[in-house]
């Protein structure tokens, strides 16, 4: 069974994290789908907009530390990035429903959705400092941008999680939504999107992330330091700590 499900409801691409034995670890083959399946979507006229979920227990774990750090060499070519760039610059509107674990890049792709719910089981982390690195995806802009610098600070350097009422209070996240309810109520969301004006709908998108050229930018310099970091002794052992764990 394929580890990134697709399925296109309605005019809705919905792309689903299919790998619940690993807790949804994005490795980069998963990556690779992904991406593809953004690209072939944005390029489809039948397809206005997308969603992401996971399973009812899990969104994603962030990444397979052991297949990232087998593929180590990093760059604008790399899987990984390869998706947050396509995620950055995708013209189409993007929602996602977060149940269970959003860990790493679990929680940063989100800052590129346009609507995200998530339900009570959600608990959002940004561990990078944790495990010797720097944040990616332009967390560093964006995250002080949506709720400050004190709070994002305190979430990218302690890397401490939180739950969907503590995202909702930091505007990270638009609604709490039951558990039995998300996937139908974040599906009817993207559906009324889809239904709008597509022109006027990706124009507003456009305005509204007037500063998408800044966080390109901030995502190449997040991608030197990341690079560095990752080839460092003190980021070797703590991923040799992680992967005995």
């Amino acid at each position: 069974m394929s580890t990134i499900q697709v399925k296109d409801d309605n005019g809705v691409r919905i792309i689903t994290f299919n790998r619940p034995d690993k807790r949804n670890a994005l490795n980069l083959q998963m990556y690779t789908q992904l991406t593809e399946y953004l690209i072939q979507g944005e390029s489809d006229n039948e397809i206005l907009a997308f969603m992401f979920r996971g399973q009812t227990d899990c969104f994603t774990s962030g990444n397979d530390v052991a297949d990232f750090l087998q593929n180590s060499g990093l760059g604008a070519d790399h899987p990984a990035f390869r998706f947050l760039f396509c995620l950055l610059d995708l013209k189409k509107p993007v929602v996602a429903a977060v149940t269970g674990a959003a860990v790493g890049i679990g929680t940063t792709m989100l800052l590129h959705c346009d609507l995200v719910y998530a339900d009570n089981s959600a608990k959002f982390q940004l561990p990078f400092v944790q495990l010797a690195l720097v944040p990616e995806a332009g967390a560093s802009l964006l995250l002080p941008q949506i709720i400050g610098q004190a709070k994002a600070s305190e979430l990218l350097m302690l890397g401490e999680s939180f739950n969907a009422n503590q995202a909702h209070s930091y505007g990270l996240i638009n609604e709490v939504i039951d558990s039995e309810t998300i996937f139908d109520f974040t599906l009817k969301r993207a559906h009324q999107l889809a239904a709008l004006p597509p022109i006027s709908l990706q124009t507003t998108k456009k305005l509204i992330r007037y500063n998408r050229e800044q966080v390109r930018e901030q995502m190449k310099k997040e991608l030197v330091e990341f690079e560095q970091r990752l080839a460092s002794d003190e980021a070797k052992a703590r991923f040799a700590a992680f992967l005995k764990r």
